[in-house]
């Protein structure tokens, strides 16, 4: 996300200054630059800082890169509310010129869907699992800018689809043997959206001075896991893949705790941003999958 948004911001002209624990000594493009920080021991080049007019935060544990043990759990909370702690002191301890903060956040802030054909939008109470709180304690470590009267905006994100790893590459590796792993019953929805899109959507929350708070950051129409996989076998594969049920059980001794994700339905309305005026250059899935396979679905 952060590599393909920097490319977004850049070719509109803004120079870019990434925080990273590894400083990279050269960088190709002249608009780039590295900064030092690191999270653990709360330490941050103030310079970076002082040249910023914008933070975009996008620092976080993979939710589902690992089994949810309790140290994991702990990683994915931490990753997130400890680099927004860093980003608050120094803005609190150090003179600056950042008006404006956009952050990452998630759907899993409203949990699993309760009424169907229902879509969670920005009013619905969050969820009380794991994921809920940890996008309330995510969303509460950063809103604190506001209080030094910087615009904060958080972007709830659903599934991103892109070609380099996350959800998609993950679709993909079955279907290249031809099979097409329908994951549980399959009818569990998906709120995703193009990657392209997201950083858009980055972009303009950042451009956009009237945004504020939480918008969902989804595509128009969700999909469930079902026909995900199935169109994406058909831009692949053609007719040449076999549709395959992978049991939720399965999946559960695989996975452990965190299989609740990619077995729950989560579905989400984009009305409050789209109401801002923004629009999305991939609304439906077939429009995503066709721009990133190249084959029509």
């Amino acid at each position: 996300m952060g590599k393909r948004l920097t490319t977004f911001l850049t070719d509109k002209g803004y120079r870019v200054i990434i925080l990273s624990r590894s400083v990279k000594a050269q960088e190709t493009n002249a608009l780039v630059s590295y900064a030092a920080w690191d999270v653990e021991k709360q330490t941050i080049d103030m310079q970076a800082f002082q040249q910023a007019d914008a933070i975009i935060h996008l620092a976080g544990a993979g939710v589902v890169d690992k089994r949810w043990t309790n140290a994991y759990k702990k990683q994915i909370v931490e990753s997130r509310t400890l680099s927004s702690k860093l980003i608050i002191d120094t803005l609190q301890k150090n003179p600056h010129q950042v008006k404006t903060i956009i952050s990452a956040s998630a759907i899993g802030f409203y949990g699993p869907d309760v009424d169907t054909g229902k879509l969670f939008t920005e009013t619905d109470k969050p969820a009380t699992d794991f994921l809920g709180q940890t996008c309330v304690l995510w969303e509460q470590s950063i809103l604190l800018a506001a209080n030094m009267d910087i615009r904060v905006c958080t972007l709830r994100t659903g599934i991103v689809l892109s070609n380099e790893g996350g959800a998609l590459a993950e679709f993909k590796k079955p279907i290249k043997y031809g099979i097409a792993a329908i994951l549980g019953s399959g009818k569990q929805v998906i709120s995703w959206l193009h990657i392209d899109d997201l950083c858009r959507m980055y972009i303009y929350a950042m451009e956009n001075k009237a945004m504020k708070g939480s918008y969902n950051a989804v595509a128009d129409v969700p999909v469930t896991n079902k026909q995900l996989t199935l169109k994406l076998a058909e831009a692949i594969k053609g007719k040449f893949f076999v549709p395959l049920h992978v049991p939720a059980l399965v999946l559960k001794i695989m996975l452990g705790a965190s299989s609740i994700e990619v077995l729950k339905s989560t579905s989400v309305s984009n009305a409050k941003l789209k109401g801002t005026g923004f629009t999305l250059l991939y609304p439906t899935i077939e429009t995503a999958i066709t721009e990133l396979t190249g084959k029509r679905s």
